[in-house]
Formats: structure tokens, sequence, C-alpha cells
């Protein structure tokens, strides 16, 4: 088991947090050229705070720097949203730059704005109203397409919405897609969005904006979250990770028969966080127990343990564009960022190694140093 993603860099916000994700370069660009100053440091959104009661911890959106240098983010937010009494609890990030949506515990959600303050990007409230969200209850699952023209939305009541991008026209509505949907995400040719809940994952047709396969679980399988592999071709793959008795598995589906492929034990603790890199080589998972587990995609196998990388649940994770970092939140208040270190430069140090020793062990034996039978 590697080391791959020893470096690591961990700060706290001093609010309990619920989610994370990296800002996309489309954002910075956009800003760039009005000729702002932007700093080209790498930037993290974060959301989470106390929640409604006098609990004394606010609520807000936060923007971190990230320093790839010192693999540390900034010790204070770059920039701070406060949001009342409402306590932001999942985002969804547009891939074009727009901005982010987010959904409340209070059971609304909202849309925000990419802004600047001539020093770096900020959010701020937007005055468009998101009409076919408001007073729909909890909303669980928030993800936005590859190219940012459809928009699903899942809620704590089991329905499931789709809606075109940005005139929230809909296109999907199913009442009881699942008693509870957990998590959704579209395949990377925009064909396909997959849902899990309670009960077997779906797989739905975007533009019949039907169901046309059912992901059923085996045994006392437990589906927690989805995603598809990044890549389009021979080799993507659909992933749904599973709670089983006391443990957590990673399910590997074939996107095209929507049959199970393999099912991989990857923890002893449930699994409260997962997300896939972008170049689909690997697959990071968080835990109940704070634990971030870092897997290859080609053989299943773990290449990095980071043991207690938060106190308490790891809440969210996410790769950045050229998965090279990952991004963790936990309700801790802290938010970290792990490298991963290329793992073929370690590969080929050690086929350099045993050369090596072969060329010197031959020499050594026609030198008479060692038995000529060994």
């Amino acid at each position: 088991m590697g080391e791959a993603g020893k470096e690591f860099s961990c700060k706290n916000y001093g609010v309990p947090l619920y989610a994370a994700a990296w800002v996309p370069s489309a954002a910075v660009r956009l800003h760039t050229a009005n000729e702002l100053k932007i700093p080209a440091k790498p930037l993290v959104v974060l959301a989470g705070g106390g929640g409604e009661g006098n609990t004394g911890i606010p609520n807000a959106l936060l923007l971190s720097a990230f320093d790839s240098e010192s693999c540390a983010l900034s010790d204070q937010p770059v920039a701070k949203l406060g949001t009342g009494s409402d306590l932001p609890y999942r985002i969804g990030v547009h891939p074009g730059g727009e901005g982010i949506i987010c959904s409340f515990l209070t059971k609304k959600c909202r849309w925000f704005e990419w802004d600047s303050n001539g020093q770096t990007l900020r959010l701020k409230s937007s005055e468009k109203v998101l009409k076919p969200l408001e007073d729909v209850g909890l909303q669980l699952a928030l993800t936005f397409n590859t190219e940012g023209n459809l928009l699903a939305v899942g809620g704590e009541d089991g329905k499931l919405r789709v809606f075109k991008w940005p005139a929230m026209e809909s296109i999907l509505s199913e009442t009881n897609a699942h008693p509870s949907v957990e998590d959704l995400d579209f395949s990377p040719d925009g064909k396909f969005l997959v849902s899990v809940g309670s009960g077997p994952g779906r797989i739905w047709d975007v533009a019949s904006s039907s169901s046309v396969a059912s992901l059923p679980q085996e045994n006392d399988e437990i589906f927690r979250f989805c995603r598809f592999s990044r890549s389009i071709g021979t080799d993507q793959v659909l992933y749904i990770t599973t709670k089983r008795d006391k443990g957590g598995s990673i399910v590997k589906w074939n996107p095209t028969s929507w049959e199970r492929i393999s099912s991989t034990f990857v923890s002893r603790d449930p699994v409260t966080a997962f997300n896939v890199s972008p170049d689909g080589k690997l697959l990071a998972v968080g835990t109940t127990e704070g634990d971030i587990l870092i897997i290859s995609s080609a053989n299943m196998r773990t290449r990095t343990v980071i043991k207690s990388a938060h106190r308490l649940n790891v809440t969210a994770l996410a790769f950045s564009s050229d998965s090279r970092a990952v991004v963790s939140a936990s309700y801790d208040s802290s938010s970290r960022v792990t490298l991963i270190k290329d793992e073929k430069k370690g590969g080929l140090w050690i086929i350099v190694f045993f050369i090596l020793l072969a060329v010197a062990l031959y020499y050594a034996k026609d030198s008479g140093y060692l038995p000529l039978e060994l």
C-alpha cells in the first residue's frame, strides 16, 4: 500500500463543513478577461455553518486559496459570504464558471454568482430566482452535466428533477424516483443520469426523460454514492459505493449493458464521501472515522490511506481539474488538500534498482566474490 498522497494541508475554518469543490478555471478566465487582478492560485469553495439555532457559529460560503508549493490552503478564507440563518448543505458548481447552486437545510435552493473585489474571486447573491426549486424541501443532490446546460436535483422526499439550464425548463420530474435521492451523476456524454437512494439504483435516458435500467442490490447492500468515470469511450465505468454490515465497498457497472462487473471491499467503516478523478485513474473515498483513501481504478487497489485525516466524518471530496490534488471537508470544521504523487516515477526507480542489482551480482560472481552456484 503506497503513500502516494502523503503530503497534505489542513486548516480549520471554525464552521462545520458539508460541501467542498474546486472553483473552475472558467470562472477565473471570465474575470481575467476584464483585467481584474485575480491571483493564479487555485481556489476551493466550502459550505457550512452552525444552523438556525443560537450556536454562535455563522452559516457561510467560503473561498480558500491553495498554494501548491507548500501544499497548503490559506490560513483564512480569501472571501466569505454569510447566508444568515440558512445553513448551506449541498452545492453544485457550474462547469462554465457561471456560479453555484446551493441547497439549504431550510429547504430551499439559491443561485450565487462569481464576482471580484479587484483582488480575488468571491461569491455574491444573485437576483436570479430558481422558482421551480422554491419550497420543494431539502435537496440532497445537485449536479450539472459536463456542458453545463442541464441541472439535476434530487430531494429528501425522493423526487428527481432535471432542468434545462439556465431556462429552468423541466425535462424530467419523477415523484418517486427513490424513497430519498442520495446522489446523482451525469454520464460524460450527457446521455444518461444515474440516481441512487434507498432501493435499487436507476438509470435515466436524458433525451427520452425515462428510466431505462434498474441496478439491483445484492444481499444487504445500501447504495450511497454514484459516479461515472470521466473518460468517454471503451474504458467508461459506473461506480456505486455500498454499505454492507459495517464496511464499505465499490461496485463497478457496465455503462452499456448496465450489468454488475465487480464489487471491491475498500473500508471497514462506512463510506461518507466519494469522487472520481477527471482523468478516471483514481477514486477518492472518505469514511465515518475521518480516513481518506486514494484507490487506483485500474486494479481497484488502495494506493494511499490517510488515517484520521479529519477528526469526524469526511463530508466531501473533490479532485482538481488536473487530477493531482484532492480537497476534503469535514464536520470538524477542517478542510485539507492531498497531493497525488505519480506512482510511475516510483515504479521506474524500482525497475532501475533491480537492474543495477542484477548487474552488480553478475560482476560479483564473475570476479569470484560470490559462489558460482548462487
